[in-house]
């Protein structure tokens, strides 16, 4: 039996515990991408990437163990949230931790977002919350298929192993992008299996087995987050949090619709408009992603392009 959640004080409450959640990521990401590359101008880590001996010397700054603890920090608040509300409902509201951590980057850097930047925060803000309003309002609250669930989630598993095979094989750009997405598809696998924990334990019915669930989503997230610090130590940070923003919703709502019960009650209105809304939210994230101020100071290449000159006018708008 499937209950439609409406836009109750539940559903409120899980919003507001997503966000804060996404805002404590975006901080998580940028002190842990800080210490990443720290450790690469050090040379303990290499273009291949993190090996244990630059992992153990990453738990040892104190930027790095600031970024795991809200991480930690931003996993608790997203979970609470997962118990009150299902997937399609909260895992879109982790995209906001691009405008976040965008915002904070020009914060830090004293300078004015780029009008490309303000578009990308407006048009992702706009997507995710008429996202939210429309799956908070029509989407269902069920118990997981028995059957589906761990189907789905061997499928899901297998292409996120594959996309971490092929990140290890590759270089630069190509190995941030596999890595961050396979560790994208680890973590909105956690957050399917979390939401159906969660409704298993409230309806007091043992068709999943808890040891077995919490056993797998405890190594989804050491692998995700291994495979998101190798993803840091290859590329920019705004590249892996954009493929971390999309991919992870896509895959944890998907495992909702298909797994989960939670597209029962969605109208064939409704699935466009939440389409609509999601497309807007992609576009505005990597809209984020060209016009991110580390973006932007990274991009000019040459001799006479790399100027402080060049970089600020880069990240600021035109004072004409």
């Amino acid at each position: 039996m499937s209950e439609v959640l409406g836009p109750g004080p539940p559903a409120v409450l899980a919003v507001v515990l997503a966000a804060l959640g996404a805002a404590s990521f975006a901080l998580a990401a940028g002190l842990q991408h800080r210490a990443v590359a720290t450790a690469m101008d050090a040379g303990s880590a290499t273009s291949a990437g993190l090996g244990l001996r630059a992992v153990g010397g990453l738990v040892r700054r104190p930027g790095w163990l600031a970024g795991l603890a809200l991480g930690a920090t931003g996993a608790g608040l997203h979970a609470a949230a997962l118990v009150l509300a299902p997937v399609s409902v909260v895992q879109p509201i982790g995209v906001l931790a691009v405008p976040f951590a965008v915002l904070l980057a020009a914060r830090a850097g004293g300078v004015r977002p780029a009008p490309g930047v303000v578009g990308g925060v407006a048009l992702s803000l706009a997507g995710v919350g008429g996202f939210v309003a429309l799956a908070a309002g029509s989407a269902a609250s069920a118990l997981a298929d028995p059957a589906a669930l761990p189907v789905a989630s061997a499928v899901i598993g297998g292409i996120g192993l594959a996309l971490a095979g092929f990140g290890a094989l590759a270089a630069g750009p190509v190995r941030c992008i596999a890595c961050a997405t396979a560790g994208a598809v680890a973590f909105g696998l956690v957050s399917a299996l979390l939401r159906a924990l969660a409704q298993q334990i409230i309806a007091g019915v043992g068709a999943l087995d808890v040891a077995g669930v919490l056993a797998g989503i405890a190594v989804l997230l050491a692998v995700g987050g291994w495979l998101v610090q190798q993803a840091f130590a290859a590329g920019p940070p705004e590249l892996v949090i954009s493929c971390l923003t999309v991919i992870d919703p896509l895959v944890a709502v998907g495992l909702g619709v298909l797994a989960l019960g939670e597209g029962a009650a969605i109208g064939v209105l409704t699935a466009v408009g939440m389409t609509g809304c999601a497309v807007a939210a992609a576009l505005g994230v990597l809209a984020l992603a060209r016009y991110h101020p580390d973006a932007a100071r990274r991009a000019p290449r040459g001799p006479g392009r790399n100027s402080p000159a060049v970089r600020t006018a880069a990240l600021t708008s035109d004072e004409t």
